[in-house]
């Protein structure tokens, strides 16, 4: 999707959590109610296609062999897709981020639209998840219901939709924002101001962001990190080598000074600089032998390739996973030709099949996405929102969680400078979930497809455990620990999916020890095909790394 890279990835857990402390940080701490600005999350709900293969805003599509048009389209959703993954990121942006503001989508979900579907808005954000702030349609999504969706007879019943209510939700948000308190500069946040924006410490604090955001895939022959008294000469080669805009992605605000990754190398070594392409589209092989030539000449060369907004932004959907045109001819001619190692870096908001460079299999890490091969496209549309694999037409599925076929790269995969191993400590092996007041009867047909999860006393259940995090190597290192858990087989059951994850700075040759909290009904739980939590009885596996273990969750048939 070419929006892509608004998101913080594919797993609805880490979702989830980026977007409600992201809000928290927007929103502020201040005493009460007050806000410092109105955060919205968005964009609500099941909304993964822009602009792709005809299916655009206006075009009506001929490529699918239907009439599909982008504000007309419908998608079809599971209710166990809404609870499982596509509404999991913006319950815990409303119940843990306490957001003032949800943002419907363009989108019809199942018939109907978003921005008009009483139970998604008011049933769902406001009734089970509590919103204390404002719904708003997104950009003229509101006309659209008339003008482009005809879900409405007249312009003035598509915007009749309870006005008053929603006048008073969004003026109970700008209270809260002190707009009506008189001198702005007397509220809480008064003293705030431009000049508060690109102070020294914000700017390490984003560096600090963008350094942890980097994820090392391949590190043959341990050529990384460069060393200043071996590899005085760097050759920067590539589209994206000098570029900023690149960096930004859509809808980022003004930076406060742009570094280009020439800009960047160049503070720590002497560089010779050659774009071999124009631009990231590369359509000719022109320039590719003064790339070359300085390849040739350099300690090492550092090739920046990849996308950008001209490949992938909003309304702009890819229909490939490959880099564009003659960038992989480039990387292998540069790569065959330099003195030194090379080091290939992307940039892109989306995953990229580099199979091509996939030549060691000491890959671990900290993806936030898939990446497929290329022939993912041909055997997903874009149109299709279901999530999980279906053998009987071939549907491989979507996201690590569902997703049945080989992958480029998994998500959670990176590398480090050093090596980590793992050990877990007091750990339980089993655990026993107790039937509440609900009396339900106990077959094996219950207990083969699992407990719901609100008639049992799961929501009180956690499991501690402890993780001792051991620095094998010889540089310091931080390693973030991904916890997996993969429930007993069964007909909702996931691959295995997230649970817990914890960054850990671990000087060289040391321990730290890692404490880990998992929720029996939030963790170990499945969702079923009418959207409810069960939980399964029998064996779930714990994965850390290479290291897995048991827990054998049972049922209690004692009061």
């Amino acid at each position: 999707m070419g929006s892509g890279q608004e998101t913080p990835g594919e797993d609805p857990i880490v979702a989830g959590k980026y977007a409600a402390r992201y809000v928290k940080g927007l929103q502020g701490y201040a005493k009460g109610n007050r806000l410092k600005v109105a955060a919205c999350c968005k964009h609500y709900t099941a909304y993964d296609l822009d602009n792709w293969n005809g299916v655009d805003r206006k075009l009506i599509s001929t490529a699918l062999k239907c009439t599909l048009q982008f504000y007309r389209r419908t998608d079809k959703v599971s209710l166990q897709d809404l609870a499982d993954t596509y509404n999991v990121p913006f319950k815990s942006c409303v119940l843990r981020g306490r957001v003032a503001s949800v943002m419907c989508s363009y989108n019809q979900v199942n018939g109907k639209p978003t921005c008009a579907d009483s139970n998604l808005l008011k049933n769902t954000i406001r009734g089970s998840w509590g919103l204390s702030g404002y719904i708003v349609s997104d950009c003229d999504s509101v006309g659209v219901l008339f003008d482009n969706q005809h879900y409405t007879r007249t312009p003035e019943e598509a915007a009749a939709f309870d006005v008053n209510n929603a006048l008073a939700n969004t003026i109970t948000v700008q209270m809260r924002l002190g707009m009506f308190d008189g001198e702005p500069s007397a509220q809480p946040y008064g003293h705030l101001g431009p000049r508060d924006v690109c102070t020294p410490a914000h700017q390490e604090l984003a560096l600090e962001a963008a350094r942890q955001g980097i994820v090392l895939l391949k590190n043959r022959k341990s050529s990384l990190p460069l060393s200043t008294r071996r590899h005085r000469t760097v050759a920067v080669i590539g589209p994206n080598a000098d570029v900023t805009v690149t960096m930004i992605g859509n809808y980022a605000g003004i930076p406060c000074g742009y570094t280009t990754p020439l800009q960047g190398i160049g503070r720590y070594a002497k560089t010779i600089h050659q774009a071999g392409c124009a631009g990231v589209a590369c359509n000719g092989n022109q320039q590719f032998g003064a790339a070359e030539a300085v390849a040739r000449k350099a300690d090492a060369t550092v090739l920046v390739m990849g996308l950008d907004q001209s490949i992938e932004a909003e309304a702009l959907d890819r229909v490939g996973l490959l880099l564009p045109g003659h960038q992989q001819e480039l990387v292998a001619r540069v790569a065959k030709a330099s003195k030194g190692p090379t080091v290939l870096v992307l940039m892109s908001g989306g995953p990229i099949d580099v199979s091509f460079a996939k030549n060691d299999p000491r890959i671990r890490g900290k993806l936030p996405m898939t990446w497929y091969p290329q022939d993912f496209v041909q055997k997903v549309a874009m149109t299709n929102m279901a999530l999980r694999a279906d053998q009987s037409n071939g549907y491989p599925g979507r996201t690590y969680r569902f997703y049945k076929g080989p992958t480029v790269f998994s998500f959670g995969q990176g590398l480090s400078y050093t090596s980590f191993n793992h050990k877990l400590l007091q750990a339980p092996k089993e655990v026993s979930v107790t039937l509440t007041k609900f009396n339900v009867p106990i077959n094996s047909t219950i207990l083969r497809n699992g407990i719901k999860a609100k008639h049992t006393n799961c929501n009180k259940l956690t499991l501690g455990f402890h993780i001792d995090v051991e620095n094998t190597g010889t540089m310091h290192g931080t390693h973030s620990l991904l916890v997996f858990s993969t429930p007993p087989s069964g007909r909702w059951s996931t691959n295995k999916q997230l649970v817990g994850f914890q960054k850990v700075h671990v000087p060289a040759g040391s321990k730290q020890r890692v404490w880990f909290g998992i929720q029996v009904c939030k963790h170990l739980s499945v969702v079923d095909n009418f959207g409810t939590r069960r939980i399964p009885m029998g064996n779930h596996k714990l994965q850390i790394g290479d290291y897995k273990h048991s827990i054998s969750v049972q049922l209690s048939t004692t009061n």
